[in-house]
């Protein structure tokens, strides 16, 4: 069975529920895959919301700006292109997390 939407709403989750849809999806499917991928969201979500409060901490020192906008865009990016990516079909693997979670 072909798990395209669960996929789609697991990405998307970033932007209304970054943390509890993903661990729903994870706790409640059987397919692997999809598994990974709830995994593999869930972590990018957790790591984007810990470097976003760090730079927000150094925005101070005028050093986080330049970080906040880049992990900014990242958080906004990358769950896009997961959206697109699953609902095609293709496989989608976040950046540095996707090579951890396999």
């Amino acid at each position: 069975m072909d798990y395209r939407g669960v996929k789609a709403i697991t990405h998307a989750s970033a932007f209304f529920a970054p943390f509890l849809v993903p661990i729903v999806v994870w706790l409640l499917m059987q397919d692997r895959e999809a598994k990974n991928m709830a995994l593999q969201a869930l972590l990018f979500h957790l790591f984007m919301s810990i470097l976003i409060s760090i730079s927000w901490f150094f925005v101070f020192v005028l050093i986080g700006i330049p970080f906040l906008i880049v992990f900014g865009l990242m958080a906004l990016y990358y769950p896009i292109k997961g959206i697109i990516y699953s609902l095609q079909g293709r496989p989608f693997h976040y950046p540095i997390i996707g090579s951890i979670v396999r």
